[in-house]
Order: structure tokens, then C-alpha cells, then sequence
């Protein structure tokens, strides 16, 4: 079937200047090409029967070319038939004068029709100059009937061609690509005359390899039943290398002219083709929209149950490695769905401009992949997103409190069993029942001090335990560990309080026993256990781990720091002190010739354990100083990285908003073409993409800073959160913006409105939108509708009015009127479309204005793809004059445009 593409509403020259230079093109005939014999003769015989066909309309032909035009009066008369016009009376007599003056005639009528004449004069033509005739009647045929063949956009000698090869393309063994070679074969005139006539020739009998049969066929059926004068002889045309051009397309033209009807059966079949053509690419637009927000709606569904698992790991690695992972979701994953999102928001509205240029339905995807639907999903989507890093960064601090909380229970929980080690064994000894008074009494001395030192650390068994709860309200991992240590501490403290307790009444009972006591001894025990409990409490501290978040409060524990260093000097004289009891006790025994039992009854803590603590502390003192400065030098490198980001924050956060605002101004206002607007937007657009680089460096500082557990920052109110949003939110507007200047270029081609007119429509928009939200309000918009003289008042024939043009303009009930819809409006009030009519007008052309078409017609006349698009969704026809195989054209119009009844 042939494949047609031609509109019938072209015109056959696009301007007169196109015409005067397709004249040029064909006038320029080669004049030595006309000494070829063989070509003079098929000019002459193809020449002279074309004049004859024309002739003997007037009862007169010719019967040499160059001789019967002498004279110019054939010549006028033939221009007469041709043109159908009167040409100046010509002149009768036999003087050479007379003959000039009647060419000339000719040649001005030739000339005044837009033909340009190359040196042909009226003298060569009365002198019977055969290669002037020859190229003066050339240029005849040319002009008056090849020129105004027009198919598609192309004319004359290449329209002709066109039209060939449409009409021959389903025939085997035809490859029309000239005016020529092509035809020597004669199947090319078969194919015309088949493509047409099918009932005057079977063409399956012909054969490429007998050309004279096929040219001799075709001249005798043209001649006979289509009053196609013989032009040529078939030995002529076979017996030629290369045929003469000319002469085959004016015979060539014969057979357009004779088939020009049929033309309009092509002009309906290329108004279904078109119609047909916007239906399948509207209906190819929308599949694709459904599959782009099915995988998009997918792929949202899976992401959203992963953002909201919030099973805690145990370890610092673990969450680690989910917070890598979701880093490279937002660096790798997200970012091509943002893009899918822009894309198919940006799809469906070009569709929907689509089906309004060709008086279709709007579309209304299926249920639950509206764009509101997706925005919905993506928004929950980002909701899930923001929950979910909020939780890593806390749960990240969770852990890290939980390290620092068990490694402090670890070491308080080790001092402390260190402590007790031994400490049952000498409350169970019974070494008072053999000692002595004094024994007795220093016994119960240092019993004395025991209890004080065992009171000294129940604030360390306290905060041992409340540790360990802290430990497990915070669900620790290792939770079961650190309740059977606290377990065992905190039953072990019981025991010891007993202990101590049962001790204590056994020495009372023998107190009465015990007289003498040594008072330097009482005071070195009850004066060396406090400050022994300050040097194990200061080396506690010493050792004791710390987190800070910020400058100030690593100068607050450097601060306290050099305050207990203050104290040092006052703690070595109490140290000297303690010391200079023991010496006096020492001194004492030396010079009354005591002899001393061994250590202090009193105390077990000694000198030398009392000196040794004392060189611990000194130890710890610069340890405890560089662990300081260094997370000072930390901290200062975090503020150092908060600055860092904040300078490149402050300064595309606002540029961020300024772009905005600047997209904003630029919608709303009219600046040049549309297509100015649109190369400006678009270079707008590469300025912001160019961009980039700085939101990726930002992207790397943010990185930076999260890698060391950086949580605030004063120095900025702009998170990278926030950022993010407002860049995906620019890109996504330049591009909304660029789509809607499309689709009013794409409105305004298809309409055919000027640009004067779309700046017309564009300030009556902008006056009404008060607001500049870019979107007129219902109120605003009846406004403009009583500007340009609607009645849209308050009766109700009014207000009806204004709900069906509501219904046109805001089909899903916004309440808002776009500028698109508002051109779209106008322009439908003033411009024509292709409607349900014309294309059922143009079924009934094809089907012979029959009520119904059969499949055997739609398949002669539309190509293949659109003629089974047809008898797919064509439905049986039920009138009474139907026969087998008859389809409804009727209804299937109707339904291309959604309309229930014609």
C-alpha cells in the first residue's frame, strides 16, 4: 500500500519567489542536447502529440512541429486551449511582419504567466528554428503542466517525481528515481495506470526482461481508455541509452493530469493518516508515562520500608557502615530519581499539551500514578529520609555514650576491685583473740579507720551502679556482663558491710581488755586514709575519659584542670606532714627502746604506698595535660571545618534563593520571542549547572564534617539538608519554566498565533495575576474573561459560562489557571482544528460514501500500521445496509476525540 504523507491544504508554491525560481531551474534545458538525434525525434513526436491532444479541442492539430508554428496563430490558439484565456487578436497575413508579431504575442502571454524565456525570440520560431520550438514549447509544457503539480512541499519536476514514486512504491521490480532510465523498462507507466485503473492491466503477467511489450501495453491502454494521446513509440524509448527527460515527464504529466481525481480520495487518506498518526504518538507518550511512574512509584515503595528500619546495630563499625550506606544513597542512588521525577512531570505536561492542540481528551493516568500521587509518595519518601538520618546521628551518639559509660564502668569497677581484694580475709581473721591490750586497742583503732575508708568508697560503689542502669537503659549489648559484674560489686559490698559489722562487735566485746593505744598512730591512720582516698580519687580523675562537642567546653576541663594542679603544692605539705607523724612515731620508738610490732595497728596504708601514689599523681599530672591539648588542637580543627562550611553555605544559600526569585521575574514577564525567552532560559540553565561544582564541594565539606562527628554548627543557620532541597528545587523550576515556553511554542505553531498576539495575551495574564504567583485565581481569572468581553456575570446564564470555561481551562479542579491553559484557550477560540466531522467526512470519501468501510478498503488506501490500527478498534457495522466484513468509521471518529455522539 502506498505510504502517504501529503496534505491537502498546501499550496502549490510556498511564494512567488519560490515559483519564479522553479521556472529558472526548468528553463535552464540544455540546447545541445537537442542535436542528439534520438532525442529530437522523441522530443518532436512527444512534443507534437501533446500539442495535438490540446488542438483538436479546436477541431485543428499539427503535423511538424517547427513548420505549423511559423506563423504564430496555432501557437496563440494553443495557448488559448491550455490557458483558457483570449490572447490579442492575432494577425492574418502571410507578410514575415504579420508571422513576428503573432509570436511575439505568444511569447509576451508566455512571458506574463511568470515565465522567463532564454534566448527565444519570435524570429527563431517564424525562421522554423527546430531546437527553439523544441525548447519554446518545453517551456510551455513546463508551465502549464508540470509546474502546478504540487505534492506535499515539493513542485513541478520534483513534485511529479514524488507523485511517482507514492504511486509506485508497492510494485515490485519499479525504483522511480528519474525521468529517464527508470521508465525504459515500462513498468513504471504499467504501475501508474494499475495504481489507478486495476481493472486494464494485470501486472503480475509483465516482464522486467520485455520492455517493448510493457511500453507498447501501456501507450495502447492509455491512449484507449484514458484518452492519453501515443507520445512515443516503445522502440524509441528502448533503442536509447538514456531517454529524453523532457519528453518522458510531459508524458509522464498526461498520465498526472488524467489521475488528479483521485487526488482527493489521497487528501482524505492523508487527513486519517495525520489524525491517526497524533493518536498513535499520544497513545505511545502515555504508555510511556505510566511505565516512567510505575518504576518510579517501585522504586519509592522499596526505598521507603529501608529508610524507616530502625534496628539499632551494636557497634560504632555497624553504624558506620549504614550511615557509608546511605551516604551512597544520596550521592548515587537518589539523584537519577530526581531526574526520572523532572522527566516525567515534564512528559506529562507536554502530553497534555499535545492532546489539546488536537481537540483530544486530557489524560487522566490510571489510579494512583497521578503527578499529585508521586509528589505524595516523594514527599513521604523525603520524610522517611530526613527520620532516617536524624536517627543514625542518634543512634551514633547513643553508641559512642555507651562506649564511654562502659569503659568508665570498667575502670571505676577495676579501682574498686582492686580495693576489696583481700579485705574479706582480714575481716574474718580472729587475731584479736591472742593479741594484747594495745594489740586490742590498735586493732579496733584501725578497725576504726577501715570503716572510714570503706565509707569513703560508697560513692564509688553508688556510682558503679548507676552506671551499669544507665548501661542498660540505654540497651547496652553488653548489657548481661555488666549487671553480673555490678552483680558481684554490689553482693560483695553487702558482704563486706557485714563483715565489718561483726568485727567491730567482736573487738567492742574485748575493748574493756585494751588500755593503751598509740595516738600517733590513730592520727597517722585517720589523717593518711583521706588523703589517700584524694590521691586514688585524683588519679581516678587523671585517668578518667572524656567527650567534649566544642572549644568552650574543652577549655572548661583545662580550666579545672590547672585548678586541682593549684592545689598540688597544698597536698605536699599534707603528704610532708603525714610523713613527718610516721618519723615521729619512729623517733619516739627509737629513743624510749620500743620495740614496734610491725606496720601501723591502725592503717594498713604505709609510707612507702602513700609516696608511690604521690609519684603517680605527678605522672599523671603532664599525661593528663597533653591528652588535653591535644583534644583541644581537635576541637579546634572541628570549628576550623564548621567555618569552612559556613562560609560556602552563607553564600549559596542566598545565591540559591536569588536564582529563584530571578526564575520567578522571568516567567511572569515577556521579554522577546519565545524563542529568545527559550535560549535565554536554557542559558540561564547551563549558568546554574555550571554551578555544581560548588553544591559538590559543600557536599565534601559536609562529609568532612559528619566523618568527625561534628553536630552543630553556630556559625551557618543553612544545613546541607536544606541546601539539598533548595537545589533539587532549582533545577527542577528552570526546568518546569523551559518546558512551559516549549509547549507555548508548541501551542503557538500549531495554532498559528503571531507573537504580537501571544505578548497581548501574556500582559492581560500578568495584569490580572496581582499576586505574580504565575497562576490566575478563579475571581482574577473571570476578571479578564469581562476584559476581553465575556459575560461571565453573576446571573446564571453567566455563571454557567464561566463553569464550562472553568471546565476547559482547569479540568482537575485547582482552582488556579495556568498561562498555558490561558493561551490554549484563546487560541481555541480563534483557530480551527481537525474535528470528529472532517474526519468522518473523510472515512465516507474512501469508503464511497458508504455508511460503513470494509478492511479491504482501509488496507488499499492507508499504509499498513494505521490501516490495521483501523480494524482493530473499528466495530462492526449494524445499519441496514450492511454487508460482511463492515466496519463502523462513524463511532471509531467519535472516539479519537472522546466525544459520546456526533
Amino acid at each position: 500500500m502506498v505510504d502517504y504523507h501529503a496534505s491537502n491544504n498546501q499550496t502549490p508554491y510556498s511564494s512567488s519567489g519560490q515559483q519564479q525560481r522553479n521556472m529558472e531551474q526548468e528553463n535552464d534545458w540544455d540546447r545541445d542536447l537537442l542535436l542528439d538525434p534520438a532525442w529530437e525525434k522523441q522530443q518532436r513526436k512527444t512534443f507534437t502529440a501533446w500539442c495535438n491532444s490540446h488542438l483538436r479541442k479546436s477541431g485543428t492539430q499539427i503535423e511538424n512541429i517547427e513548420e505549423d508554428f511559423r506563423d504564430g496563430l496555432k501557437l496563440m490558439l494553443l495557448l488559448e486551449v491550455i490557458a483558457g484565456e483570449r490572447l490579442p487578436k492575432p494577425e492574418r497575413g502571410k507578410m514575415r511582419v504579420h508571422k513576428i508579431n503573432n509570436v511575439n504575442k505568444a511569447l509576451d502571454f508566455i512571458a506574463s504567466k511568470g515565465v522567463k524565456l532564454v534566448s527565444i525570440g519570435a524570429e527563431e520560431i517564424v525562421d522554423g528554428n527546430a531546437k527553439m520550438t523544441l525548447g519554446m514549447i518545453w517551456t510551455i509544457i513546463l508551465r502549464f503542466a508540470i509546474q502546478d503539480i504540487s505534492v506535499e512541499e515539493t513542485s513541478a519536476k520534483e513534485g511529479l517525481l514524488l507523485w511517482c514514486q507514492r504511486k509506485t512504491a508497492p510494485y515490485k521490480n519499479v525504483n522511480v528515481q528519474n525521468f529517464h532510465i527508470s521508465w525504459k523498462d515500462g513498468l513504471a507507466f504499467n504501475a501508474l495506470i494499475h495504481r489507478h485503473r486495476p481493472e486494464l492491466i494485470d501486472y503480475d503477467k509483465l516482464r522486467k526482461d520485455d520492455p517493448v511489450t510493457n511500453l507498447n501495453n501501456a501507450f495502447e491502454v492509455a491512449e484507449r481508455y484514458l484518452d492519453i494521446p501515443k507520445m512515443l513509440d516503445a522502440e524509441d524509448i528502448v533503442g536509447t541509452l538514456r531517454p529524453d527527460e523532457k519528453a518522458i515527464m510531459t508524458y509522464v504529466s498526461c498520465f498526472y493530469h488524467a489521475f488528479s481525481g483521485a487526488q482527493k480520495a489521497e487528501t482524505a487518506a492523508n487527513r486519517i493518516c495525520k489524525v491517526l498518526a497524533v493518536n498513535q504518538e499520544n497513545e505511545h507518550l502515555m504508555e510511556d508515562y505510566e511505565k516512567l511512574a510505575s518504576d518510579l512509584l517501585e522504586w519509592i515503595r522499596r526505598t521507603i520500608p529501608w529508610l524507616e528500619n530502625r534496628a539499632p546495630e551494636k557497634t560504632m563499625a555497624e553504624m558506620q557502615q549504614k550511615l557509608e550506606d546511605f551516604r551512597d544513597y544520596r550521592r548515587v542512588h537518589k539523584p537519577p530519581k530526581v531526574q526520572e521525577k523532572c522527566q516525567l512531570e515534564i512528559n506529562f505536561n507536554t502530553l497534555q499539551t499535545k492532546l489539546r492542540l488536537s481537540n483530544r481528551p486530557a489524560f487522566m493516568p490510571s489510579e494512583g500514578r497521578m503527578v499529585s500521587d508521586i509528589n505524595g509518595a516523594w514527599h513521604k519518601l523525603e520524610g522517611a529520609e530526613k527520620g532516617y538520618e536524624e536517627w543514625l546521628l542518634n543512634e551514633i551518639r547513643r553508641l559512642e555514650r555507651l562506649d564511654h559509660l562502659a569503659e568508665k564502668f570498667r575502670q571505676k569497677a577495676a579501682i574498686h576491685e582492686s580495693w576489696t581484694d583481700g579485705k574479706e580475709a582480714m575481716l574474718t581473721q580472729k587475731d584479736y583473740e591472742t593479741a594484747t591490750l594495745s594489740e586490742i586497742k590498735a586493732l579496733l583503732k584501725k578497725h576504726e579507720a577501715f570503716e572510714s575508708d570503706l565509707a569513703a568508697h560508697q560513692d564509688r560503689v553508688e556510682q558503679i551502679a548507676a552506671i551499669a542502669q544507665e548501661l542498660n537503659e540505654l540497651d547496652y549489648y553488653d548489657s548481661p556482663s555488666v549487671n553480673a559484674r555490678c552483680q558481684k560489686i554490689c553482693e560483695q559490698w553487702d558482704a563486706l558491710g557485714t563483715l565489718t559489722q561483726n568485727r567491730r562487735e567482736s573487738l567492742e566485746r574485748t575493748e574493756k581488755q585494751l588500755e593503751s593505744i598509740d595516738e600517733l598512730y590513730l592520727e597517722y591512720a585517720k589523717r593518711a586514709a583521706p588523703f589517700n582516698n584524694w590521691m586514688e580519687g585524683a588519679m581516678e580523675d587523671l585517668q578518667d575519659m572524656f567527650i567534649v562537642h566544642n572549644i568552650e567546653e574543652i577549655q572548661g576541663l583545662i580550666t579545672a584542670h590547672e585548678q586541682f594542679k593549684s592545689t598540688l603544692p597544698e597536698a605536699n605539705k599534707e603528704r610532708e606532714s603525714i610523713q613527718a607523724i610516721q618519723a615521729e612515731v619512729q623517733k619516739i620508738a627509737q629513743y624510749n627502746g620500743i620495740k614496734l610490732a610491725g606496720n601501723n595497728p591502725y592503717t594498713s596504708i604505709t609510707p612507702q604506698s602513700i609516696d608511690k601514689k604521690w609519684e603517680k599523681v605527678q605522672q599523671l599530672v603532664p599525661q593528663r595535660d597533653q591528652a588535653l591539648q591535644e583534644e583541644l588542637a581537635r576541637q579546634q580543627s572541628n570549628d576550623h571545618l564548621r567555618r569552612q562550611f559556613a562560609n560556602q553555605a552563607n553564600m549559596i544559600g542566598p545565591w540559591i534563593q536569588t536564582k529563584m526569585e530571578e526564575i520567578g521575574r522571568i516567567s511572569i514577564e515577556m521579554n522577546g520571542t519565545l524563542e529568545d525567552q527559550l535560549t535565554h532560559l536554557r542559558q540561564y540553565e547551563q549558568r546554574i549547572i555550571e554551578y555544581k561544582p560548588n553544591i559538590d564541594q559543600l557536599e565534601g565539606d559536609h562529609q568532612l564534617i559528619q566523618e568527625a562527628l561534628i553536630f552543630d554548627n553556630k556559625y551557618t543557620s543553612y544545613t546541607m539538608e536544606h541546601l539539598r532541597v533548595g537545589w533539587e528545587q532549582l533545577l527542577t523550576t528552570i526546568a518546569r519554566t523551559i518546558n512551559e515556553i516549549e509547549n507555548q511554542i508548541l501551542t503557538r505553531d500549531a495554532k498559528g498565533i503571531s507573537q504580537e498576539q501571544l505578548h497581548e495575551y501574556r500582559t492581560s495574564f500578568n495584569h490580572f495575576d496581582k499576586d505574580h504567583s504565575g497562576v490566575l485565581q478563579a475571581e482574577e481569572f473571570k476578571a479578564c474573561l469581562i476584559s476581553l468581553g465575556y459575560d461571565v456575570e453573576t446571573d446564571k446564564q453567566g455563571e454557567a459560562e464561566f463553569a464550562r470555561i472553568m471546565g476547559i481551562v482547569d479540568p482537575n479542579n485547582s482552582g488556579a489557571v495556568t498561562f498555558q491553559a490561558f493561551i490554549d484557550f484563546m487560541s481555541r477560540e480563534t483557530t480551527d482544528t481537525d474535528t470528529a466531522d472532517q474526519v468522518i467526512a473523510s472515512f465516507k470519501i474512501l469508503a464511497g460514501d458508504k455508511n460503513f468501510i470494509t478492511a479491504e478498503e482501509l488496507r488499499r488506501e492507508l499504509p499498513p500500521d494505521q490501516a490495521e490500527y483501523c480494524i482493530a478498534r473499528m466495530a462492526p457495522y449494524a445499519g441496514p445496509d450492511a454487508v460482511a466484513g463492515a466496519l463502523d468509521y462513524m463511532s471509531f471518529s467519535t472516539a479519537l476525540y472522546g466525544e459520546s455522539d456526533l
